[in-house]
């Protein structure tokens, strides 16, 4: 059991000596002004790979792509996607995008070719997690994607408000994580931190399920619309909205299922059930009863959290932590425990090296809960107003 006190969030207004921790750095811009310009490297240039690139150009950096698959690279050279075809030694930042069953190899192959963290993008975290055990890799999934398939639909965009998570180990070095959790932001995305069974066991309900639901209710329509001809014309917006997700590639989805497959049945499993009372509820006439669950869902979707929040809601908590592998992994899954959104993370180094300042800015609103959670692992965070 957790042991909870009185947070120590103490409001100051002292500034650091370095000239205090800026909220778009070099991470964000590909670097200062005159510094040498920055090097990544997409493994995988499709939609998701692809999208990274054009996000990692318009930011100044030189980005280099391969792609299993002959004549993609060649595509996104002609996009404008890359800089160049190949593989980037020199590279600090490495994306890996591919299917399931190649993720590994081109993990450990980005590992070998490049001298950076290493990220990829896989939907299911578990079993690329235990296969990798290099400090320098960051298992990763961005919650975003479209109904595009390939480079041809790159759009960086696409991660502006989204969810970016990430499930590091412990073999995760610090420095990789942050750094990670800088570029991602840059981007615009709403990172989250998590371990990866617990991801895995999330993604299930949110992402894995509803796309098999889709799936369902759009084949139900369709065999339907065979003796029903005028079906599908009438499918309006709410039909279409619910089954928009069905149109991603199937290909992707089979490979989830692979990996996630004992999570996914589970999850199947509990939806089957509230499947068959939402069934026994109508066929009961039971008002009450449906109107109850009706309100419910009505609730929670209008509650669902806000992807954006505006600076003068923020406020920032800075967080002592020891020169000691794991804090900020520990202190940002701290964050995401509680449900409290990091929109912003930096980290002040102490010139003696023995302890840091990790600085992150949440919504107003939560950080007298984040503190209490912090304080409750014995970190003792101090607010401070933004200027």
């Amino acid at each position: 059991m957790n042991r909870c006190r009185k947070p120590r969030l103490i409001p100051t207004t002292d500034r650091d000596p370095a000239g205090t921790i800026m909220l778009v750095n070099q991470l964000r811009t590909g670097g200062s002004r005159g510094a040498p310009q920055r090097r990544a490297q997409i493994i995988g240039t499709g939609l998701i790979g692809g999208s990274v690139g054009l996000a990692l150009r318009q930011r100044g950096w030189h980005v280099t792509g391969s792609d299993i698959a002959a004549g993609h690279s060649q595509r996104a050279l002609e996009l404008g996607v890359i800089d160049e075809i190949g593989l980037d030694s020199e590279a600090e930042f490495a994306l890996v995008a591919v299917p399931a069953a190649a993720l590994v190899e081109q993990v450990a192959l980005a590992l070998r070719a490049t001298k950076g963290l290493v990220t990829d993008t896989g939907s299911v975290k578990t079993s690329v997690a235990r296969a990798i055990n290099d400090p320098r890799f960051v298992p990763g999934h961005p919650m975003a994607g479209s109904e595009q398939d390939g480079v041809n639909g790159a759009d960086p965009a696409i991660f502006q408000g989204s969810v970016w998570a990430l499930t590091p180990t412990e073999d995760t070095d610090d420095d990789a994580l942050h750094a990670l959790q800088a570029v991602l932001a840059s981007f615009g995305s709403d990172v989250i931190t998590m371990n990866p069974e617990r991801h895995d066991s999330l993604v299930a309900v949110v992402s894995h399920v509803p796309h098999l639901t889709a799936a369902s209710l759009m084949c139900l329509a369709d065999d339907r619309s065979e003796q029903e001809a005028p079906l599908l014309r009438l499918a309006a917006g709410g039909f279409r909205d619910m089954t928009r997700i069905a149109a991603g590639h199937p290909g992707i989805w089979l490979d989830i299922c692979d990996e996630n497959r004992d999570v996914i049945v589970s999850v199947l499993d509990e939806m089957t059930t509230r499947l068959q009372d939402m069934r026994n509820i109508v066929a009961a006439g039971d008002r009450q009863r449906l109107g109850d669950i009706l309100t419910q869902a009505r609730r929670a979707r209008t509650n669902l959290p806000a992807r954006y929040v505006r600076p003068d809601e923020l406020i920032e908590v800075r967080v002592p932590i020891p020169d000691r592998k794991g804090q900020i992994a520990a202190i940002t899954m701290c964050a995401a425990d509680n449900d409290v959104n990091v929109t912003d993370i930096e980290v002040a180094h102490s010139p003696e090296g023995e302890r840091g300042v990790l600085v992150m800015l949440v919504p107003i609103g939560d950080a007298d809960r984040l503190g209490t959670a912090l304080s409750a692992l014995d970190y003792y965070p101090t607010t401070r107003k933004l200027a």
